[in-house]
């Protein structure tokens, strides 16, 4: 890690490019500059000021410099640093721990990753691991409405967790056009193996991908009804609109999954109707074989005396007998439509 101290005093610590930012705010929401992370505690010695920080994939060493900067509760360091955590929210004192999964699309496999918040009176830290995206659009668009930057890092939480859910949407909606691509597919008369598996990785990835949403619309409602000492109440209708994002995609989530089950099912039925339709004629070919089979055979009887042998019309009989019941066979095979 890189000493803050060779860095000015609105420069952040790169650390390895673990730190993605640490910027300082005054009171009024405006933006003071980007401070090292030995900076934060003279930040904060000033009134009304707070500061919100960015890191991916942290070590050990950076957790514990943050910690000692803010305070952090042990259980909730070591969380973060170990990651591979079930969604939640803790309450550690006059601070939150938030652990929240995130999606993303990488070379066109939805991956997940996952995001630690630690979110204090005067402080905002997000950790990121794994597939996720940079938050600092989320960053941006909360220091362009000053008034709202006013209730400090309550609102960085929600500029952060609405950019998390609205992530979400595209990837719902990418799966529900990849199915309306594969309907030829799944009503072709040709079977094709790969498009089950394809049918299979899109439920298995929106079976994960519900397992991370579903927890946060408790997350959120609690954030909409408790911690008012952290959440003002001016701030409580933008989680509620939160909430009903991670609603909204609960329930897209569940409709892609019945839809790709029906899919499947489908697919599956229509593969076992053609091979029924197989065995089908199969079986009425082997009926019309098994006609003139059977009249011939008996002919194939080495007996000295046999009916008709010694008659010069027996031959053509056996023939006209043998197409008629032939002809008979096919006739009622086609009206039942095996053939």
């Amino acid at each position: 890690m890189t000493s803050a101290s060779s860095h000015g005093p609105d420069s952040p610590t790169p650390a390895n490019g673990m730190v993605v930012n640490c910027i300082a705010y005054r009171g009024d929401g405006t933006r003071i500059g980007d401070v090292s992370l030995d900076a934060i505690s003279d930040v904060l010695r000033e009134p009304g000021t707070f500061v919100w920080v960015g890191l991916h994939e942290p070590d050990a060493p950076l957790l514990l410099k943050l910690q000692e900067e803010f305070d952090l509760h042990d259980l909730a360091v070591e969380d973060a640093h170990k990651a591979h955590q079930r969604t939640k929210l803790e309450a550690y004192g006059d601070s939150l721990f938030l652990v929240v999964q995130t999606a993303q699309v990488v070379d066109g496999n939805l991956a997940f990753g996952e995001t630690q918040i630690f979110f204090g009176e005067r402080y905002l830290v997000t950790v990121r691991h794994g597939a996720s995206l940079s938050y600092a659009p989320a960053r941006r668009s909360c220091e362009q409405a000053h008034e709202l930057m006013r209730n400090g890092p309550s609102y960085g939480l929600y500029g952060v967790l609405d950019f998390i859910v609205d992530n979400m949407l595209p990837i719902v909606r990418d799966f529900r056009e990849e199915l309306h691509r594969l309907e030829a597919d799944i009503f072709a008369e040709t079977f094709k193996r790969s498009t089950v598996r394809r049918l299979y990785d899109m439920q298995r990835d929106l079976t994960t991908l519900r397992l991370a949403v579903a927890p946060l619309q408790d997350i959120t409602n609690q954030l909409v009804r408790m911690h008012p000492q952290l959440i003002p109440d001016d701030l409580r209708p933008y989680f509620r609109d939160v909430y009903d994002h991670v609603f909204r995609v609960n329930e897209s989530i569940a409709a892609m999954r019945e839809m790709l089950a029906a899919a499947i099912n489908v697919n599956l039925s229509l593969v076992t109707f053609g091979q029924n339709e197989v065995m089908k004629r199969l079986a009425g070919y082997a009926a019309l074989l098994a006609a003139p089979t059977l009249i011939t055979s008996w002919y194939g009887m080495n007996f000295t005396h046999m009916p008709e042998l010694d008659r010069p019309w027996a031959y053509p009989l056996v023939i006209v007998v043998v197409a008629g019941v032939v002809g008979g066979i096919y006739t009622w095979l086609k009206r039942v439509k095996w053939l």
